[in-house]
């Protein structure tokens, strides 16, 4: 099992890049950095690559719809360039009110969108021209365009005849089709006690499908980290960021995050969730999380309890533990943790 990190992206992007590369020394064997509708993350990771040497870099996501698949794929081989063959492309759908409100773009066919985008980029990367008529059109035909068009292959050679892909996936068609081609799987808000009962079908299913070449699906999953004897606490700061998925990521009958905690069993605090978070009442959205959830997607209380943790993720198929350490030593936090990996 791999240790790796989600970088603070609220904040100062140069500082949080700067202290994740600190950690490398402390064993984390990869960061992954948001875009939400902040700063772009290929920006952030090309800065990471300058600033690290061994750690695997990676998008948690770039969107399907707000990019090219072309552009994606350049920038994942450009990143893979730049860092030595360390990227990391991690792809989603993301949502409609990020892709309509920010990128002004239509939510349409997210898994077509992401299936196309999937072969293109490993198509480009293998240095194919690409002559494609899908979703995206490659070239442009006429009337659509100028017809002046033709097919290309990417001018510069890839470090890497493929860059790893991960797919952002919840719902049971988009697990199933990331289970089927991508190499790695990224689950939000993952509880490992009950993701079998949630995706267990799905990922069979897309793994019966799957190229043997792809080899096994990897799967990327955690949580808050703290260890101690007073550690427990610390769970409670994992509150705010499930009111914002479960509440705030989507309207009512279009959350996926709102399905997934209906699905673990929290139907009825999910619906209260997001009729405060929409409210505009925020903390008492967070205090309506239950102590259960905050508890089962979190590491956090004394150390032979957070090893049992660890184990438990270990055990629901997670190969890379993504960790947040809170506390003042992150390096000690993310020793130890390595160290039983």
């Amino acid at each position: 099992m791999e240790l790796s990190m989600l970088l603070d992206y609220a904040g100062d992007p140069r500082k949080a890049a700067d202290e994740a590369a600190a950690l490398e020394a402390a064993g984390l064997d990869a960061v992954w950095v948001a875009e939400a509708w902040g700063f772009d993350s290929p920006t952030i990771m090309g800065y990471l690559a300058a600033r690290t040497e061994r750690m695997k870099i990676g998008s948690a996501i770039l969107n399907v719809y707000s990019r090219t698949p072309a552009l994606i794929a350049q920038t994942a081989a450009g990143l893979d360039a730049v860092s030595g063959g360390r990227a990391l492309l991690g792809l989603g759908a993301s949502g409609p009110q990020v892709v309509e409100g920010w990128h002004g773009k239509p939510y349409d066919r997210p898994l077509g969108r992401t299936r196309e985008t999937v072969e293109l980029c490993r198509r480009v990367w293998r240095r194919e021209t690409i002559d494609h008529h899908g979703i995206t059109h490659m070239p442009l035909p006429a009337p659509t365009g100028s017809g002046l068009g033709k097919p290309l292959k990417i001018l510069t050679r890839p470090v890497r005849p493929t860059v790893p892909v991960y797919i952002a996936s919840l719902g049971p068609a988009n697990v199933r089709m990331t289970a089927e081609i991508a190499d790695g799987w990224l689950p939000t808000l993952f509880i490992p006690e009950k993701a079998a009962a949630v995706w267990g079908g799905p990922l069979a299913e897309g793994t019966a499908k799957r190229a043997p070449e792809l080899g096994p699906l990897q799967t990327v999953a955690g949580g808050l980290l703290a260890i101690g004897e007073d550690a427990a606490a610390a769970r409670d700061l994992a509150r705010p960021q499930i009111a914002l998925y479960v509440g705030g990521m989507g309207a009512p009958g279009k959350n996926f995050y709102n399905d997934l905690a209906v699905a673990y069993g929290y139907g009825e605090q999910a619906r209260r969730i997001q009729e405060l978070y929409l409210a505009g009442r925020k903390r008492d959205a967070a205090a309506a999380v239950p102590d259960e959830f905050c508890e089962l997607m979190t590491l956090c209380g004394p150390e032979g309890y957070v090893r049992e943790r660890v184990e438990a993720f270990r055990e629901a198929g997670v190969t890379m533990l993504n960790v947040t350490p809170v506390g003042p030593e992150p390096a000690r936090l993310i020793e130890t943790v390595k160290s039983w990996l």
